[in-house]
């Protein structure tokens, strides 16, 4: 395939830029269900790892979120100094840490079980639409994981 190397650098060609885009325009859509409850979109996804799995090492709250624990330990920390987590090292190794939910961390999730509806209505796609939009996104996240490994 021949490449015209002016067009390539066109925004309306790049792929990252609706990535992108789509990205911050569906995270906002979490903005009114997430600030009555005084959580960002960062902060939710934590607590639905919590949520589900009720403990994890930081290592693992960060590899599952694609995080970096520089993004991660600030956040902890002041979920922390909220009463939602504990934090505490291993029995088994004082280098790792492992975060579990409080019982008013764990009461959240009451309170925040109606997002992933509300926020599903106003993306307005059709469920099969959204289902491919997840497995895509998925084969493209795990193909870059690949890359890095």
């Amino acid at each position: 395939m021949d490449y015209n190397r002016e067009e390539t650098l066109k925004l309306s060609n790049q792929l990252c830029f609706p990535l992108y885009a789509a990205a911050r325009s569906v995270i906002n859509l979490y903005t009114p269900y997430l600030k009555p409850l005084g959580l960002t979109y960062t902060q939710y996804i934590v607590f639905l790892v919590l949520w589900e799995k009720k403990s994890v090492t930081v290592s693992e709250l960060c590899e599952t979120l694609m995080l970096d624990n520089g993004t991660l330990t600030p956040l902890l920390k002041k979920l922390q100094t909220e009463g939602y987590i504990e934090r505490r090292r291993s029995e088994k190794d004082d280098r790792v840490v492992v975060i579990s939910l409080t019982e008013e961390g764990a009461d959240l999730k009451a309170r925040a079980a109606e997002i992933p509806f509300g926020v599903g209505v106003c993306i307005g796609l059709e469920p099969e639409k959204a289902q491919m939009l997840y497995e895509l996104l998925y084969e493209l996240l795990n193909k870059q994981n690949a890359k890095e490994v």
